[in-house]
């Protein structure tokens, strides 16, 4: 008989203790640290995207400065919120969200101003910490400057000593600190309990269980993080922008090995999530925010920034397009210069060109707006030619009107639909009108002044001097 494998004991709930209650002097804003913008999301809005990817029984964010403005930024069923009133050190951090924290489950200690910390790490750092064992983020820098020093003896971790508390030998030691762990709650309670302020700060160091670990026996499992740049934190304006720029080409090169084609991948700014089909290229200076997707072929143009879209196969957006909350179809050229608000929904084939603004209206297939016009709460059928200079007059000075435009339908440059208005199938709406009844469809439609001159007319002169 074929012996069975001993059972897979499964891994306690895990906890995670986000710290974020700095007040952030250095970054010299009213705004505090944790909601500073990075690729325009909070610091901690990527930090709690990363522990929501383990599925833990709660999150605990401690907070502080700026509290009420975190909490209203942040605000999610998943998070449980402590106060650290006074701010006392990383070990007096923790201490506030342990209360709510049970004795069997395993607690992860994260930092809200540490935005790249990578899902795989965090799943493996937690893999390593059970019941006799605690596990500990550690990373290898070339300048160690302002880290706290890992103290190993025969390879093995003793004790953590922060930098203002080192000696000249510590000092010389380059593997350093992320202050992330994974710790059974039990253990981490008690040694939490004894730690005492006696360090150059007068603060309750969190490191400090470290030693007190290695004294019980219990395992210090260290793992060094593979990229130092996902537990760097950011402490004032300069660090904040370097992390930009690694946020930026880390983005960049999974677009390029997705198989998207960047003219610069230095100059592309990805500020959410973008999905690209087959062969797309993307040219410089474009800014993706919120959710966007791009079908095959698609070419974005120059200086464009396309916010919360979904832009069909083979469609083209030509340079300095603002494109927000759009639905655009396939086959669609854009711009230049053009601008969509939500909710513009666009069928194939569809032409907007430069300076044309498109909100809330919806375009069938193959129709044109090729100049200088706004489209506002409007239904255009297929085929139809809004002329250059063609204004939909929307909005009364207390609400929004529709306008439907049948199929097929030319209006003149430099016209003027007073909605509400229906135009029928077909029908031409000549140049410099302004129509302010429906349109009967087939029909050709003037709505404007006769022209006349005037004998003998003379313009007003300014008084002599």
């Amino acid at each position: 008989m074929r012996k069975r494998s001993p059972a897979t004991k499964p891994r306690p709930p895990v906890a995670v203790v986000v710290l974020a209650a700095g007040e952030g002097k250095r970054m010299k804003s009213a705004l505090p640290k944790v909601l500073q913008p990075l690729a325009g999301r909070p610091l901690l809005a990527h930090v709690l995207g990363a522990a929501r990817t383990l599925a833990p029984a709660a999150i605990h964010v401690v907070y502080g400065h700026g509290g009420e403005a975190v909490r209203g930024a942040l605000a999610s069923a998943d998070l449980r919120w402590a106060e650290q009133a006074r701010q006392l050190g990383t070990g007096h951090a923790v201490l506030q969200a342990l209360p709510q924290i049970d004795d069997e489950q395993l607690v992860l200690v994260l930092y809200g101003d540490v935005p790249l910390i990578r899902a795989q790490t965090l799943a493996e750092l937690v893999s390593l910490a059970g019941p006799k064992s605690l596990a500990l983020l550690t990373v290898r820098l070339d300048d160690p400057s302002g880290y706290g020093r890992i103290v190993r003896a025969k390879g093995r971790v003793q004790r953590i000593v922060e930098e203002k508390d080192a000696g000249r030998r510590e000092l010389a030691i380059r593997e350093c600190n992320t202050g992330v762990l994974a710790c059974p709650a039990r253990l981490l309670k008690r040694w939490l309990g004894r730690v005492k302020p006696h360090n150059a700060q007068g603060e309750y160091y969190l490191t400090d269980i470290i030693a007190m670990a290695v004294k019980e026996k219990v395992a210090v499992v260290p793992l060094v993080a593979g990229e130092a740049s996902e537990v760097l934190g950011v402490n004032d304006r300069a660090q904040l922008a370097h992390l930009e720029g690694v946020l930026r080409r880390q983005r960049a090169q999974e677009l390029l090995l997705a198989g998207a084609t960047l003219a610069d991948p230095a100059r592309v700014d990805v500020r959410g999530s973008l999905e690209c089909g087959r062969d797309v290229f993307i040219d410089v200076n474009v800014v993706f925010e919120g959710e966007v997707t791009l079908g095959d072929n698609v070419r974005i143009g120059p200086g464009c920034v396309v916010r919360n879209a979904r832009i069909g196969a083979g469609t083209e957006v030509f340079a300095h397009c603002v494109i927000e909350g759009a639905e655009i179809g396939p086959g669609c050229n854009i711009g230049p210069f053009a601008r969509f608000r939500p909710v513009a929904t666009l069928a194939a084939g569809v032409h907007i060109g430069n300076f044309v603004e498109v909100k809330n209206s919806q375009m069938a297939a193959a129709s044109k707006a090729n100049h200088l016009s706004y489209l506002g709460d409007a239904a255009v059928g297929a085929r139809a030619n809004i002329g250059a200079g063609t204004i939909i007059a929307n909005y009364d000075g207390a609400t929004k009107h529709r306008t439907t435009i049948g199929d097929d339908v030319h209006t003149g440059s430099n016209s003027v639909l007073v909605a509400p208005i229906t135009v029928g199938a077909g029908a031409t709406i000549a140049a410099g009108s302004t129509v302010i009844g429906n349109v009967p469809a087939g029909k050709l439609t003037v709505a404007r002044a006769r022209q006349s001159t005037i004998e003998n007319w003379q313009r007003p002169q300014k008084p002599k001097k």
